[in-house]
């Protein structure tokens, strides 16, 4: 997903010279699967014009391809079960998961799909892709930073990075809300999207 050199080592994108990308970095090169386990992919909502609100999905499903020569063709996929919201709160979830919001019985699946991939500098990246909810399709970009690579004990070589993203739930549909007696509504239009992602490399 944009990616990833090694950590504090600067990566040229795909116009500079050959010359200039760490040859070490090939080596990231490679077929990714997400690992739900070790992955967060969350938000957050203002509550009442007071307080947030944090949630995310616990079913995630998801694929990335890094090249770690020219980081600006890697590609990353991401699949997620809306029935799997999950914000602490039974009676909430289950709100969200109504025909006020989400409408997981007609839209089971909220899908990401990358269009391009930027080197912005040292550990950082940029993702834009298409989100989809509710059957809507638009763009978002997601800002990222590389965390490392690392074989883990049971031999599997990892990638991770975390990121952020800001969207106007509105745009995709997502329009319900309640007026306060002072002012105000229930629940903002605007939501912070955090991912802390780990994906583990394909043979």
């Amino acid at each position: 997903m944009g990616i990833f050199g090694r950590k504090n080592t600067t990566i040229e994108t795909a116009t500079a010279p050959a010359a200039s990308v760490n040859p070490d970095l090939a080596a990231l090169t490679g077929d990714y699967t997400v690992d739900p386990a070790h992955t967060t992919i969350g938000f957050v909502a203002r509550h009442a014009m007071v307080t947030n609100v944090k949630g995310g999905f616990q079913e995630i499903e998801g694929t990335l391809h890094l090249d770690g020569s020219d980081p600006s063709k890697s590609t990353a996929s991401l699949d997620i079960t809306m029935d799997s919201i999950d914000t602490g709160s039974a009676d909430r979830d289950n709100h969200l998961r109504s025909s006020d919001f989400f409408k997981t019985d007609e839209h089971p699946v909220m899908t990401f799909r990358s269009t391009k991939a930027e080197v912005m500098g040292g550990d950082d990246y940029r993702i834009t892709g298409d989100l989809t909810i509710l059957g809507t399709t638009k763009p978002i970009t997601i800002d990222l930073e590389f965390n490392g690579a690392a074989k883990d004990p049971f031999g599997n070589e990892r990638v991770g990075f975390e990121g952020k993203a800001e969207i106007l739930r509105s745009e995709w549909g997502l329009t319900w809300n309640a007026a306060l007696e002072t002012g105000g509504v229930l629940v903002s239009d605007k939501i912070k999207l955090v991912f802390d992602i780990s994906a583990i490399k394909q043979a």
